[in-house]
């Protein structure tokens, strides 16, 4: 599994209803913290509708196997 990094492209293998986010939503990590005696490691992902760009939700994943890393790449013209 490749690392997740501040700023990489994510998108979620498994729902999470109780933010309104479902499997393949696409976001950005925005925090990546470290395990504390208090929360566990993990990312802070937000995510943006790309017609309106208004943020519609905005989370901690605590689990990074509920995360892909997106790679993208420009196809020459």
């Amino acid at each position: 599994m490749e690392e997740i990094k501040l700023h990489d492209a994510v998108a979620l293998l498994s729902d999470l209803p109780e933010h309104g986010l479902k499997r393949g939503d696409v976001g950005t990590v925005v925090e990546v913290f470290e395990q504390t005696p208090h929360h566990p490691a993990g990312y802070i992902v937000e995510f943006v509708d790309d017609l309106t760009g208004a943020v519609y939700a905005t989370t901690d994943v605590t689990d990074a196997s509920r995360l892909m890393v997106l790679n993208f790449r420009r196809e020459a013209a």
